[in-house]
Order: C-alpha cells, then sequence, then structure tokens
C-alpha cells in the first residue's frame, strides 16, 4: 500500500531526497533523487536489497512501482508534464504520456492509473493506458492531493472538493461516476488514504490535530482519532495497515502515532476499583452536559501507540508492514534514511527502533546497538500476528520478485486482476506481442473537446514508434 506523501518538487532546505513512496503492499520503497531513481525490498529488517536503480533520468520528484511487478511510473523535473512507465527489468519504456500542466501526483492499482494535475485528473486503464476520463470540474489542488484504492474490483478515488472546507469526493473509477462527497473536517485537507479493502477511508486536515474514518462507499463516521492538542501540525503521509487494525499518521514533529480501529462493547462497564477509574468514569459522564465540540474533543480516541523520530521538521513517509512474521513501523525520511521500528499489537506503548538504514548507500546500513534485533523476542509476541492459514484459497501458479513467493511457488488468484494483468518475468504486463509499442500521447484538457467527443477521453495527438526488443 502507498503511503501518502509530498510527491510534488520539494521546497526549502536541499534535501537528500526529492521524493519517497512505499508502494500498494508495502512490500517495496522507491526514492527519486537529482541522479535517478532507485527501488527496494522490504522484505528483511536486517538486510536493505536494491531491487533496481536508474540515472538515466535526472532529477526525479515522481517514482512509483506497482506492487512487486516490473512496471514502474517515473517523472522528472526536466519534464514535469511528461509521465514515463518504463518495464524497468528489461530496460524499455512502455510508453510516455504529456499533459496541460505539471505532473503533481501519481497513483495506480492494478486497474487504474490517476495523472493528478492542479485543476484535473485523468484516470488511464493501466493495461492498455487508454485515457478513460478526465475530471475537470474540481477545485484548485496544488498539492495534488488524491487516493486510489488499491482494490482493483473498486477502484475508488477521493480528492478534495473544496478550497476552504476539508470535504471530499468520492468517485467510482470503475463506473466512471461520483459516488458521494463526504464533509470530513471544517478546515483545508492536507491528506486522505484507502484501506487495502477500499471500504475505509481516512482523512486529516491542515491543522493535523484530529484524524477521521468513514466507511465507503456511504461515507458514514467510523472513527475518531486525536492526534494532539498542545499545536498544529503538518501531516505528512497517513496509512492503515494490510489488515486494517491500525492506522498510522505522520508529521513535521518528532512523533510518529498510531491508532488502532477498534469499537468499544455497548455492555454496561464494570465499576471502577480505583480512584483513577473513578474520576475517569465522572469525567465521561459529565461530557453529556457539555457543548457538542467539547463533548466530542473529551471522546476522541488517542493514540495506541508511538514512535519516536530523532529530528522535526523533515518530510517523512510512514508504513505498517509485516517483516519476517512481525508488525513493524518503517518511516522514510527526506534526508535519505529508513527506519525500522517494532510494533507491539497487543499493548502499543512506544515502538522500539531495531534498524537505520541508508537509502544513498546501496547495501550499506546503520544498525541502533542499543536494540539489537539478536535477543530473541517473546513467543506470545510472535503469535499475536501469526496469521491464519490460507491454504484453501484459489491459487494460480507464478511468483513475486521479492518479498512474495519464489518461483514455482503459487500466490493467491485475488493477487491478479482479471484479464491479461500476469506479473512474471515472460508476460509482464501491458501485454505486448514480440514488438513493444512505445506512446507518446500529448493530451489537452479542454471543455469544448469533451462536448465534441461525446465519450470520457479527450482530444490527443499521438506519436507512435514501434521498437523491436
Amino acid at each position: 500500500m502507498e503511503a501518502e506523501a509530498a510527491d510534488g518538487p520539494p521546497g526549502g532546505v536541499e534535501a537528500a531526497l526529492s521524493c519517497f513512496s512505499f508502494n500498494q503492499d508495502c512490500t517495496s520503497l522507491a526514492i527519486g533523487t537529482k541522479a535517478g531513481y532507485k527501488l527496494f525490498s522490504l522484505s528483511s529488517v536486517e538486510q536493505l536489497d536494491q531491487v533496481h536503480g536508474s540515472n538515466e533520468i535526472p532529477d526525479v520528484y515522481i517514482v512509483e512501482r506497482l506492487f512487486s511487478s516490473s512496471l514502474v511510473v517515473v517523472v522528472s523535473h526536466t519534464k514535469p508534464r511528461q509521465m514515463n512507465v518504463y518495464h524497468f527489468k528489461k530496460g524499455t519504456e512502455i510508453c510516455n504520456y504529456n499533459y496541460s500542466s505539471n505532473i503533481l501526483s501519481i497513483r495506480l492499482n492494478r486497474q487504474r492509473l490517476l495523472v493528478c494535475l492542479e485543476e484535473a485528473i485523468y484516470i488511464h486503464n493501466i493495461k492498455d493506458m487508454k485515457l478513460l476520463k478526465t475530471i475537470l470540474d474540481i477545485p484548485a489542488n496544488p498539492a495534488g492531493l488524491c487516493a486510489l484504492s488499491i482494490n482493483h474490483s473498486n477502484s475508488y478515488v477521493a480528492y478534495p472538493g473544496s478550497l476552504t472546507t476539508g470535504e471530499i469526493v468520492l468517485y467510482d473509477g470503475h463506473s466512471l461516476k461520483t459516488v458521494c462527497t463526504i464533509a470530513a473536517h471544517e478546515g483545508t485537507l492536507a491528506a486522505i488514504t484507502f484501506n487495502a479493502s477500499g471500504s475505509k477511508l481516512a482523512s486529516a486536515s491542515e491543522k493535523g490535530t484530529v484524524i477521521r474514518v468513514f466507511s465507503v462507499p456511504d461515507g458514514r463516521k467510523l472513527y475518531e482519532f486525536r492526534r494532539g492538542m498542545k499545536r498544529y501540525v503538518t501531516i505528512s503521509s497517513l496509512v492503515f495497515s494490510m489488515d486494517s487494525q491500525f492506522l498510522c499518521a505522520s508529521s513535521n514533529t518528532e512523533t510518529v502515532h498510531i491508532f488502532k480501529l477498534e469499537h468499544l462493547t455497548n455492555s454496561r462497564p464494570e465499576e471502577p476499583s480505583t480512584w483513577a477509574g473513578y474520576m475517569g468514569k465522572m469525567f465521561m459522564a459529565a461530557s453529556n452536559y457539555l457543548p457538542a465540540q467539547v463533548s466530542d474533543m473529551m471522546n476522541q480516541d488517542r493514540a495506541f501507540a508511538t514512535g519516536r523520530l530523532h529530528f522535526s521538521g523533515q518530510r517523512n513517509i510512514c508504513t505498517l508492514s509485516t517483516i519476517q512474521k512481525l508488525p513493524r513501523l518503517l518511516v522514510a525520511s527526506s534526508d535519505g534514511h529508513l527506519y525500522i521500528y517494532n510494533l507491539d499489537p497487543q499493548d502499543g506503548g512506544e515502538c522500539v527502533l531495531i534498524k537505520t538504514h541508508s537509502l544513498l548507500s546501496s547495501g550499506t546500513t546503520e544498525e541502533n546497538k542499543e536494540n539489537d534485533l539478536r535477543p530473541p523476542l517473546p513467543q506470545s509476541y510472535a503469535a499475536t500476528v501469526a496469521r491464519p492459514s490460507t491454504s484453501s484459497a484459489s491459487t494460480v501458479p507464478g511468483y513475486s520478485e521479492d518479498g512474495g513467493a519464489l518461483r514455482g511457488e503459487v500466490i493467491p488468484e485475488h493477487e491478479f486482476a482479471t484479464g491479461p494483468v500476469c506479473l512474471d518475468d515472460e508476460n509482464e504486463f501491458p501485454p505486448a506481442p514480440k514488438d513493444v509499442l512505445v506512446e507518446s500521447c500529448h493530451l489537452f484538457a479542454n471543455d469544448d473537446a469533451l462536448a465534441g467527443l461525446g465519450r470520457c477521453s479527450l482530444q490527443a495527438s499521438r506519436t507512435l514508434t514501434l521498437l523491436r526488443l
């Protein structure tokens, strides 16, 4: 699952990394630098394996990988209006598209590819890169804020619906119709993200104090979490764990917050046995007689766990992933490092930093010697995150390049979208025969062209080049 981050050109102090993103299932990390881009596998805590690196395109500020496949999308400051799609294992360009203004962000799953400009969102069919829809009636979106469900069976899209409030537009990427609007926050949006199944949508405003979770597609509020009250912050990333049990938020402060998505039972609680418990009960009872805003604040859930960073003010993204059968908190920062923490899924509390990797020095790591992994972890901790057997699931032959099944083993059938998508070496999609079609397409967004066509695609001037591998 992709973590939300500022994908556009970085501002302020010069950073080692110009962009960074986790892939859709949090098994890979992509980084962009002035020299090019790199892709890393996240299958091990101790070792950070570089899957691919390229210096062919300099000054990269967007790089997105499709799950663990060889498809990668790259945008450079040298041509900020051009999206380049590559098959990096074969070293070939699949296609490139040019747009009417700078590309601010890109989102993709196995069915759809979204290109977000400041005043438009383009929706492509990822199998053949056909343009399906251009959403033009959106408010200015200078941050390129948008989200795409990684579940290709629904492909929900979310984007800001207002310049002044935190309204979210929920859009169906399959039927190409608006589903609903959600009044998520009073202030403007800073982050939005779907869970892995596309059944939940989380959001945060520019104040960064409150995080809300809504059900999809009806937009009903499910959870409300308070990140803090002392100060406003800038939320830099917001992401669900793959099992939707946790929600993680990082900001420009030194603390990463992890919230647990669980509802309290409606049964009558037992009488408190301590003075603190008695006072807490009285405090919650008093909230029923207070103004709604005050009552809501008192009933908001606090963080279940936290991760402490040794820096603040740097751009960063976070994610929650299971590595070597244990839950981990991962934080990548613009200074060129990846921090890995242990997360206790039962008791929460402060996450323990166990490893620091350098993303700029290939194959090198920096170890937190105080918290070495060599002492064995408690057996009960491992048992709490052991996944149930999925042997009954329908499977098809295949393999994942890194972090997944090995060649000759099987991947669950749901890993593949319906149709000719095949994530293996010989039949990497988009499907092509012996020749690979490299397409350069210039897209011009204008209302007259849309009205004249009577369908969702735009007029395009195309330059086609046939390359033989």
